[in-house]
């Protein structure tokens, strides 16, 4: 397997990586979309949210935000920038070891626990995305997940497991806000609906010597219920917003959150899976960790009832298994309005 991470600076683009002009980022925004437009940041006030007020505020803000952009920055998180930054830094390692020591990982074979590949599973065409990338299940810490992790560097397996115990934790703290922005019963989200496998995605983007010719991630939405992603201080994720592509601004020691397919089915709609994407940069490595909060995969997953009405709001989607969604979401390769057509309701 050909990994960016593995050759040296490349003076050009190759050809593998050039896209057709008219699917170029920057071809596709509009004259505004470059406009200096920063998503909400919200202050988690990290043990303060036992003050009820505060609690109720923090909820509100989440979900204005999350009606509004369906992406939003969290601050003050409890999650500790050491943490944060420790496993950063292995993970960063693990991409700088050297080829023969990646080999073994090295595969695009979906049902395996800990792979390491290049582009993307969901290629739509032959052109590659400037992107190498580790997938794997985080938390909890089982000994089946464990096997699979790697013994180099030596720091990776213990910095993992801290970092992930921490956003679990902080994953948890906000499904309970939004489930009580809501008016649902703040343990709306636990259990099997944010009881699966945690799943991590390493994403690394090595510098490009043009930008403006390939991607680095194509246009998605999450197929899970939460995202918890931490980008550090390098630019390069966009979050579609009013037919623009608005560029989601580093903030120092914040995680950008973002909504799941599941979350927009089981709000019925209310919260929405936006769609986002990647671009590169010439000057600087970009590295993302994204953590995905799933369902069990016998999770039944259905818009909750306190928020359909059979007459002015009825529900959008059916009931479905969690491994049902996830088989249409490889189907549809990711296509937003390709995998939900499989679960609307069409009402006359």
């Amino acid at each position: 397997m050909e990994l960016l991470c593995n050759a040296p600076a490349h003076a050009t683009v190759p050809d593998r990586y050039v896209f057709p002009p008219e699917k170029r980022a920057a071809l596709q925004l509009n004259d505004d979309a470059t406009s200096d437009v920063t998503l909400p940041i919200i202050d988690l006030h990290h043990g303060t949210l036992s003050d009820n007020r505060r609690r109720i505020q923090v909820a509100a803000e989440i979900i204005a935000a999350g009606k509004e952009y369906g992406f939003f920055q969290v601050v003050n998180h409890g999650v500790g920038d050491d943490a944060v930054q420790a496993f950063r830094d292995a993970a960063a390692g693990f991409f700088a070891l050297p080829a023969e020591e990646k080999l073994p990982y090295c595969s695009y074979d979906m049902s395996k626990r800990f792979r390491l590949a290049t582009s993307t599973s969901y290629d739509r065409g032959e052109t590659r995305y400037w992107r190498d990338y580790v997938k794997f299940r985080c938390y909890p810490p089982s000994d089946d997940n464990v096997r699979c992790w790697p013994s180099r560097p030596a720091s990776f397996v213990p910095r993992l497991v801290e970092y992930c115990e921490a956003v679990h934790g902080l994953a948890q703290t906000l499904l309970a806000l939004i489930a009580e922005g809501l008016g649902l019963d703040k343990g709306f989200f636990a259990g099997d609906l944010s009881g699966g496998d945690t799943h991590m995605s390493l994403n690394y983007y090595p510098p490009c010597p043009d930008p403006t010719v390939t991607m680095g991630l194509l246009a998605h939405c999450d197929r899970h219920l939460l995202t918890v992603l931490s980008q550090a201080d390098v630019a390069g994720l966009q979050a579609r917003h009013g037919g623009r592509w608005l560029l989601v601004r580093p903030v120092p020691g914040a995680f950008v959150i973002n909504f799941g397919h599941q979350m927009e089915i089981v709000t019925n709609g209310v919260l929405a899976s936006v769609e986002h994407r990647a671009v590169t940069n010439s000057v600087a490595v970009r590295m993302s960790v994204a953590t995905h909060v799933h369902p069990t995969d016998g999770c039944l997953i259905r818009p909750a009832p306190e928020l359909v009405d059979e007459e002015a709001n009825p529900a959008k989607y059916r009931e479905f298994m969690f491994s049902e969604f996830m088989e249409a979401y490889d189907a549809a390769d990711a296509s937003r309005e390709g995998v939900l057509e499989f679960f609307k309701i069409h009402h006359d």
